[in-house]
């Protein structure tokens, strides 16, 4: 059956040899880059005493959610560095929040686009199956061949991988507007810049805040795999507990990539949706403003 074969295989590893070398520099500055975000932002996380680190996420949670969500995260944080696992944490958190940062950046604007023009969500959505549906493990060829080893084809799968739930998520929050609205906001003379800012995305926020969390969720599932690109954090850990058969290093490993997740999916789902979380100091704050001022009334003056 040699003559039925397609060399897809080899013709891709040609497209990549090619492009590799035709955008060498371009590929060294973005390799440089990704590397030194996740490094300084790293460093900055490790060098921050973890007591006061646990505070301020601690405080994070309680002002999105409830105190007794910061308490948790306490407690689960606390058992991150009682395992031994917390600079390991730290790496993975650097490389999830980069990687977040750089895909939202990409997938929103994308989602807009797609949502206000069908011709380019057509386009879109087999590109956006091809990447949800290959292999996660896959992505590591190319990110390896163009950056070496390192965080940045940990940082440049996870974004790659991460990227559809986004543009997805955003086109439709976008669409699901009500027509209505959007004809109302033409009917007063505004813009589609204006009502896009104005309309649009306020009322597409939980939604869109939705793909940021899944986001999220699926750039730390990429942790492991990150970890045999040579990026340090929880993922080396586990591959080294792997490759050792160390059932101990590698129990720790991954259940502090889970205290992780359970940590960035309730804020950011928190975030979309904040009037569910009545006890946030958020939602306590709003109530203190918008409630009236109680002041003296003035003595009517008496007439002699």
């Amino acid at each position: 059956m040699d003559w039925l074969r397609i060399p897809v295989g080899d013709w891709v590893e040609a497209g990549l040899d090619w492009f590799k070398v035709a955008f060498d520099s371009f590929l060294d500055v973005v390799g440089f880059v990704m590397n030194w975000l996740v490094a300084e932002l790293s460093d900055v996380l490790i060098s921050t005493p973890f007591f006061l680190l646990i505070i301020v996420l601690a405080l994070i949670g309680w002002l999105v959610r409830s105190w007794q969500f910061a308490a948790g995260t306490v407690i689960t944080l606390t058992a991150i560095v009682a395992m031994g696992q917390w600079e390991n944490a730290m790496y993975t958190l650097a490389l999830v929040l980069i990687a977040t940062i750089i895909a939202v950046a990409i997938a929103v604007p994308l989602g807009i686009w797609a949502a206000r023009n069908d011709r380019v969500s057509a386009v879109l959505k087999p590109i956006l199956d091809f990447m949800q549906t290959m292999p996660a493990f896959v992505y590591l060829i190319p990110a390896v061949i163009f950056f070496t080893i390192g965080f940045a084809p940990g940082v440049f799968a996870t974004i790659i991988f991460s990227l559809p739930p986004g543009v997805r998520f955003t086109e439709l929050g976008i669409r699901g507007v009500d027509s209505e609205t959007v004809e109302a906001g033409y009917a007063f003379g505004a813009k589609p810049g204006a009502i896009l800012r104005g309309i649009q995305l306020p009322l597409a926020m939980p939604t869109i805040m939705a793909g940021i969390n899944q986001v999220i969720m699926l750039a730390l599932s990429m942790a492991v795999v990150a970890g045999m690109a040579g990026a340090n954090g929880l993922g080396k850990e586990v591959i080294a507990s792997i490759s050792t058969l160390n059932v101990s290093k590698g129990v720790e490993a991954g259940l502090g990539v889970v205290l992780l997740a359970v940590f960035l999916d309730r804020v950011t789902a928190a975030l979309g949706a904040p009037g569910d979380f009545k006890h946030s100091l958020r939602a306590q704050f709003s109530r203190k403003r918008s409630a009236p001022a109680s002041r003296p009334a003035a003595a009517t003056p008496v007439a002699v």
